[in-house]
């Protein structure tokens, strides 16, 4: 791989921020695209990759489809979480596409799909990744899907259905984000000094991973040192950098979806609108299933999976915990993970 900073050199970015002007960020749409193929390289399934268009047209969700000449079932639809891309699913995929069709795609704003302006409302930001995955579906002529979201993908498919709920057949909530209200003493938790450095960041940045971008070229190094749990979770595929390189391509683009997520997003990583308020709307014939990792972070709060159920008496919400995994638990423990999905998805066809 050539160098990055040599690469910086090189490339133009798009974005409007200060720093891009002066060529400072090493990466492209074009070092995206190669990073993610570098991954599904190690996908022995046949795949079909294109932009699909959504928005009127006027914006593109890149979107991946395996096993699709088989639509006899009803297919899995995986929706990535905040600052991820359909690369992240590369240990799912060969295992769930033996049962049934597959579709992963970059939400608006990350990854390789258009990087769209969205409102500053939440409730209106929220209804733009809606629109657009409905106008997805369309697109793709899918009647009914079985919507598999982690994190943020949670949250939005989520609410996706309670908007349509006619096309979703089984919601699963992997680790899903949004849920849980903020706790009155949250901020108490910690030192004064990890408080105000947390606030001038958010402050001064306004997004979570400007700060990479920031960096410039020594932006792959912090994405490297900041999180070298991620190279381990995919090391029974690759033993170098390729899953880092890929999520920092993915996060040093134009950072429109990251901003649609601070709008959606209140102090401290919870949401302004929680999802566990709004989850009685959703059509009481849908099942849910959530998936946690039993080490995930504090405010996912896998309780959320539990107070589903009561809020849903006479509906059907089960709650799974996979041991020895954490946020990623679809990463952490992929048998276990595809293992559990396959057989919830045969319990319900």
């Amino acid at each position: 791989m050539a160098d990055m900073k040599t690469e910086a050199r090189a490339q133009v970015s798009t974005n409007s921020e200060p720093f891009y002007k002066f060529k400072w960020i090493p990466s492209s749409a074009e070092l995206l695209e190669a990073a993610e193929k570098r991954i599904l390289r190690y996908v022995k399934t046949r795949y079909e990759g294109r932009f699909v268009p959504c928005n009127t047209g006027q914006s593109r969700l890149w979107t991946l489809m395996f096993n699709s000449k088989h639509p006899s079932r009803m297919p899995f639809v995986f929706v990535h979480g905040f600052g991820a891309g359909v690369g992240l699913w590369a240990q799912n995929i060969d295992p769930l596409c033996q049962q049934r069709p597959f579709c992963a795609f970059d939400l608006l704003g990350f990854g390789r799909s258009s990087r769209t302006k969205f409102s500053k409302s939440a409730v209106l930001a929220e209804q733009q990744f809606v629109e657009s995955m409905e106008q997805w579906r369309n697109q793709l002529k899918l009647d009914k899907m079985i919507l598999v979201g982690h994190s943020f993908g949670g949250y939005l498919v989520s609410s996706y259905a309670m908007k349509y709920p006619d096309h979703v057949q089984h919601l699963v909530l992997v680790d899903p984000w949004g849920f849980p209200e903020k706790p009155d003493n949250f901020e108490s938790r910690f030192p004064v000094w990890v408080r105000a450095i947390g606030t001038v960041i958010m402050t001064v940045t306004g997004t979570i991973l400007s700060v990479v971008r920031t960096a410039g070229p020594y932006g792959p190094d912090l994405i490297k040192k900041g999180r070298p749990d991620l190279q381990g979770k995919f090391s029974e595929l690759f033993d170098d950098d390729t899953i880092t390189n890929y999520i920092y391509h993915c996060n040093a683009q134009d950072p429109s979806g990251e901003k649609a997520f601070k709008t959606l997003m209140s102090s401290w990583g919870f949401a302004k609108r929680p999802m566990i308020h709004r989850i009685h709307e959703v059509r009481q014939d849908i099942p849910i299933t959530f998936i946690y990792g039993a080490k995930t972070y504090s405010i996912i709060d896998s309780s959320m999976g539990r107070k589903t159920q009561e809020i849903r008496q006479g509906s059907y919400v089960k709650v799974h915990m996979i041991e020895n995994a954490g946020h990623h638990v679809y990463a952490d423990q992929p048998k276990q993970f595809n293992d559990l999905l396959k057989q919830t998805c045969e319990d319900i066809p």
